[in-house]
């Protein structure tokens, strides 16, 4: 996590994370933390997961890891097994917002504190908060450096998606294509932005590249390649680079991860948006124990990370070589 994070930790996350370090509770009862993972494919994940069992290790507790390989049956077994482990607490990136609706109310009702992190999970699902970055403010904020940067020129985007009915892929694409608009409106009056095809990279580098391999070959006018996450977007550029096509312009609409800052550095990736997985699986973890040992914890349903855009300017203040992620 970047010293710049740190410091902009504020409400809710903070007050929290203080509470449960300076909880003498900590040292005398040691829980069982249980972190269910949808898929540890990319590196984000693999990140969140790594951040939740050290966060949960500083606080002396004990943690089980289970990995759903992608598969939503799976991930309902890996939760039903974590609860007859006897853990307190869950952390879950859900596989799919409705089909672990059912597994959650069951760990929920069995006494375990549920946070989700990172993807959407029903909120008619008992649990007590989801902790991820705001697609809405990210997307606007990329939005603007898009317009800013490539000014009146017309977008024609190819458009990177995770995977087909994911919500939170849905949000940050709308989020970046509404931050995008508006930021048009404002300076010419006007909206001039087509998504010239969509292609589903599952979220991974491999997805990416062969994603962009056929948005290539469909549409010779592409100027932005829009991704719904770094990787997909990473694997895009490697396709670009082999088909020697020019004046693509780089976009994510979230992660940071530390691959793209590095190419950003190098002015050879445009922008991305902040969605970092230390800072939200570590607030994950910190609500989750303290409403484990019985403290109050007063969180909305949905606790946002800051929100930022990541691009030449501003990129050495998150850049850490030496990340996870």
């Amino acid at each position: 996590m970047t010293h710049f994070v740190k410091q902009v930790l504020s409400g809710v996350a903070l007050a929290v994370a203080a509470a449960v370090a300076a909880s003498p509770a900590l040292a005398a009862d040691r829980i069982k933390v249980g972190i269910s993972m949808k898929v540890l494919n990319a590196p984000y994940f693999a990140a969140a997961m790594e951040s939740a069992k050290a966060r949960a290790k500083e606080l002396g507790e004990e943690v089980i890891v289970a990995d759903a390989q992608g598969k939503m049956g799976k991930q309902i077994s890996d939760v039903e097994d974590l609860v007859t482990r006897g853990i307190k607490v869950l952390i879950i990136d859900p596989a799919d917002p409705k089909g672990l609706v059912n597994a959650v109310n069951a760990a929920t009702a069995a006494g375990v504190k549920v946070v989700v992190i990172d993807s959407t999970l029903d909120p008619k699902a008992n649990y007590l908060t989801l902790v991820q970055s705001s697609n809405r403010e990210n997307g606007a904020l990329v939005g603007k450096w898009v317009v800013d940067t490539m000014g009146d020129k017309p977008l024609k985007i190819a458009l990177i998606s995770g995977e087909k009915g994911n919500p939170v892929g849905k949000e940050r694409r709308d989020g970046v294509l509404e931050g995008i608009m508006e930021a048009q409106l404002a300076r010419t009056g006007k909206v001039n932005v087509q998504v010239v095809g969509q292609g589903w990279g599952n979220w991974s580098d491999e997805g990416g590249l062969k994603a962009m391999e056929d948005l290539l070959v469909a549409n010779k006018d592409i100027n932005m390649v829009l991704g719904e996450n770094d990787s997909m977007v990473l694997g895009a550029r490697r396709a670009i680079e082999s088909a020697n096509r020019q004046g693509i312009t780089l976009v994510a609409a979230a992660d940071g991860q530390k691959e793209a800052l590095a190419l950003i550095k190098q002015g050879k990736y445009g922008a991305t948006a902040l969605n970092d997985p230390a800072l939200v699986a570590r607030t994950a973890v910190d609500i989750g124990v303290k409403a484990a040992l019985g403290q109050a914890v007063n969180v909305p349903k949905i606790s946002y990370t800051p929100s930022a855009v990541i691009n030449k300017s501003n990129v050495d203040t998150y850049y850490n070589p030496k990340a996870i992620f």
